[in-house]
């Protein structure tokens, strides 16, 4: 759990050192992106060698079928993470969709995991993506970007999606949690 936690803190510090210190990280130029990207690399491991570690202590037993809105909601924030590659109809209508993706990604798990190192790793990566967006925010108002591609960055984002969901279900499969079980233990 110590891992997990501290991979945590890393990945809120790697991220926020650019809202929080902007001055020292434009100081850094090219050198400050390789570093917060070693440092995210760095945190993305430590978080999930400290979950794979973490013993089970259970909070609360989610929901009979839970794992079914789990499934729908992580359709629905995988396309929110594409929505600014793709730049379809979405794209300049909605600010921060890939943040919102993140808390919607961490709602989702927490439906289905009701153990202390889930509440953990999702509660905290959900707040993350929760503060971030406030501080942009905070920051200056939002400029809206141009039109972008229209229906076909919204199709070319909803493919991408698919390919990507059922990757991120094989590696769930692969690793023993298969999550079209629609409850889980």
């Amino acid at each position: 759990m110590t891992l997990m936690i501290a991979g945590i803190v890393l990945w809120w510090a790697a991220h926020l050192f650019k809202r929080l210190a902007p001055g020292p990280r434009a100081r850094l130029g090219e050198l400050g992106k390789g570093l917060v990207a070693l440092l995210l690399l760095m945190a993305l491991y430590l978080m999930v060698a400290g979950y794979r570690g973490a013993g089970f202590a259970s909070v609360y037993t989610p929901l009979p079928g839970a794992g079914h809105l789990n499934n729908a909601a992580m359709l629905v924030s995988v396309f929110l993470f594409g929505v600014g590659g793709t730049k379809g109809m979405l794209y300049p209508r909605m600010r921060h969709p890939m943040l919102w993706g993140t808390v919607i990604w961490a709602v989702a798990h927490l439906t289905v995991n009701g153990d202390v190192a889930s509440v953990v790793l999702f509660g905290g990566l959900g707040a993350w993506a929760l503060v971030e967006i406030a501080l942009i925010n905070r920051a200056g108002p939002w400029l809206r970007p141009k039109a972008g591609r229209g229906l076909k960055g919204d199709a070319m984002n909803l493919v991408g999606t698919l390919v990507l969901y059922g990757a991120i279900a094989g590696v769930h499969i692969w690793l023993g949690h298969n999550p079209f079980g629609g409850t889980y233990p």
